[in-house]
């Protein structure tokens, strides 16, 4: 049985893919600054979970740069989820330091426990994000951002230039590295999914801005099932964009949703670009960035998505 180790692995997506992995009769361990609180969390939340058996947590800190070592000699495969959430809080400065830190400081530490353990670690498989490229220069863009364009200079771009940066030295030990340049993930757990439902309780259907920014999205099982993928496929190397393959502009998106959940009773409303900007301040221009990307390259890899348009999508979330 091989054994992966994941970091971010009570995050939103690590949850979802630590359940995964494990029907599929992979050993997992979760790194964590807290076993004891994490594992009893994941029995909470996960009481029939398949293959639990298999599930274990061990202890690292980022700040201190000290990890359980036993669990680097282990692990045949690392994916590297960690990172503060993007949009969980306003972007002040602090918060900033925090995001782009958070990535990068995590990276160093596991690329510091690989280069001074002894392992067997065959491949790295990394996140990182589409807020790699700029907006679009057209909507529609007739040619979505492709792997290989240049690192947008915004807060974002950078940010993911340092964060694929700060893993890039595990090539270096002869690891193969895989980078997923996730899109908006779509899921009941949390996420943009959770904040565009919300108005609906009350029969409102939220279009931040024009409503015409494009929207590269991926639904969770797509993305955990690519990670399985990129984990499996000896093939794949280098940067991925996660997303499905029908980018859809923001009133699309929250109209589909407003269908599947209420039918014909919702109102849409408009929610001006300035209130925005009062609101979530700096954070207003990836709200309302249209960012259309190409999934070409994954495609080619051989991965197949269950669900490549957000009509597919949203009806199995909702139902």
């Amino acid at each position: 049985m091989e054994t992966i180790l994941i970091t971010g692995g009570t995050g939103l997506i690590g949850k979802r893919l630590t359940s995964l992995l494990l029907q599929n009769g992979y050993s997992v361990i979760i790194l964590t600054r807290n076993k004891i609180e994490a594992s009893e969390n994941f029995k909470l939340e996960n009481p029939q979970s398949t293959g639990y058996h298999n599930l274990s947590f061990a202890e690292w800190n980022i700040a201190e740069q000290t990890i359980d070592r036993s669990t680097v000699e282990k692990a045949d495969y690392i994916i590297h989820l960690a990172g503060a959430g993007v949009a969980d809080k306003r972007w002040s400065d602090k918060r900033k330091k925090e995001i782009v830190e958070s990535r990068t400081h995590s990276s160093a530490l596991i690329v510091k426990a690989l280069s001074e353990t002894a392992h067997h670690v065959k491949t790295v498989v990394s996140a990182s994000a589409i807020g790699w490229y700029g907006p679009d220069p057209s909507i529609p863009n007739i040619k979505p951002f492709i792997e290989s364009d240049k690192e947008n200079d915004d807060f974002l771009g950078q940010t993911c230039l340092q964060w694929e940066q700060s893993i890039a030295p595990v090539q270096k030990l002869n690891i193969r590295l895989v980078k997923l340049r996730t899109g908006i993930v779509l899921s009941n757990e949390g996420g943009a999914l959770q904040e565009f439902r919300k108005p609906l309780r009350f029969g409102l259907s939220t279009i931040l801005g024009s409503g015409n920014q494009v929207i590269s999205w991926i639904h969770i099982d797509d993305l955990c099932r690519m990670y399985m993928q990129a984990i499996q496929d000896d093939k794949m190397q280098g940067a991925y964009n996660a997303v499905a393959t029908h980018p859809v502009n923001n009133k699309k998106l929250n109209e589909t949703l407003a269908v599947k959940q209420r039918g014909r009773f919702y109102i849409s409303i408009y929610v001006p670009s300035f209130v925005l900007k009062i609101m979530l301040g700096e954070m207003s221009i990836e709200v309302l960035k249209s960012t259309s990307v190409s999934n070409e390259k994954v495609r080619k890899a051989g991965f197949q998505f269950i669900y490549p348009d957000v009509e597919k999508a949203i009806a199995e979330l909702i139902n």
